[in-house]
């Protein structure tokens, strides 16, 4: 059985550093990563990036959010797009796997229409409370969209296979959650906002606003047991990590 990692840049932001890491100054440009899992019996998706709205009019889209992130965002660089540069058509995704509900990571949902949406109960819930709407950020407009919802409570194994497996991974949001891939030789763990820099895992320093900060300083420490057990760490917004990481598309390899 062979399962295939790909990985792409959909979109550049550039924020506040201490929105990365407390206590620092100046501003940082990250990636907007999704993946794509080409696995025998379906094929998923982790992530969408920004909705395209945020090309022309950030601030329409985002509100109060385009005064915080500098956003580089061009035609081309959306998800259906770079799905198709691998000839993958996006009505065809079987699973749509969101890490949370924070728009650089479920703003393209709405391409990604037929597909079942992969969710932790926690978040989707949040993600549906008026009062955690705004305290954390979020735009039902990005994902209340009618998809098929399956809510799972903690660790979910998406083909009882071991393959292709979501971690709670709590604390960024109520309800985030990263993703664990078994390749054929190595095992590789898509943090998403649960480690955004390498820095975050080496020193366990945290953003500068966080909803729970003890259940992701909890969530680090079991990224840092599984790192310890030999996975791939994928650090979810890391500039420098991602000048390492393959493009579709190119697959990530075994042998890195």
């Amino acid at each position: 059985m062979t399962i295939k990692l790909y990985a792409f840049t959909c979109g550049w932001l550039t924020g506040p550093m201490e929105g990365f890491i407390e206590g620092e100054s100046g501003r940082l440009r990250v990636p907007v990563p999704c993946f794509l899992i080409d696995h025998p019996r379906g094929k998923v998706l982790f992530d969408t990036g920004m909705h395209t709205q945020t090309q022309a009019d950030p601030e329409g889209r985002l509100g109060w959010l385009a005064k915080v992130f500098d956003v580089e965002f061009h035609g081309g660089e959306e998800i259906a797009t770079r799905l198709a540069e691998i000839d993958i058509d996006v009505a065809r995704i079987d699973y749509l796997i969101n890490s949370h509900l924070h728009f650089d990571h479920v703003g393209g949902n709405h391409a990604v229409a037929n597909a079942r949406l992969i969710v932790q109960r926690a978040e989707w819930q949040a993600g549906r409370d008026a009062d955690l709407i705004q305290s954390n950020g979020y735009n039902p407009r990005d994902y209340d969209l009618g998809h098929n919802v399956h809510q799972v409570d903690g660790e979910h194994d998406l083909f009882g296979d071991g393959t292709v497996v979501c971690i709670p991974t709590y604390g960024h949001t109520p309800g985030h959650q990263s993703l664990r891939v078994r390749l054929d030789r190595r095992e590789v763990v898509l943090t998403s906002d649960a480690c955004y820099l390498r820095r975050t895992l080496e020193e366990l320093r945290l953003p500068s606003v966080v909803h729970d900060r003890r259940e992701m300083l909890r969530s680090l420490e079991r990224l840092r047991e599984l790192r310890a057990a030999g996975a791939e760490i994928v650090f979810g917004h890391d500039p420098e990590y991602w000048k390492t990481v393959p493009q579709a598309p190119v697959p990530i390899s075994e042998d890195r």
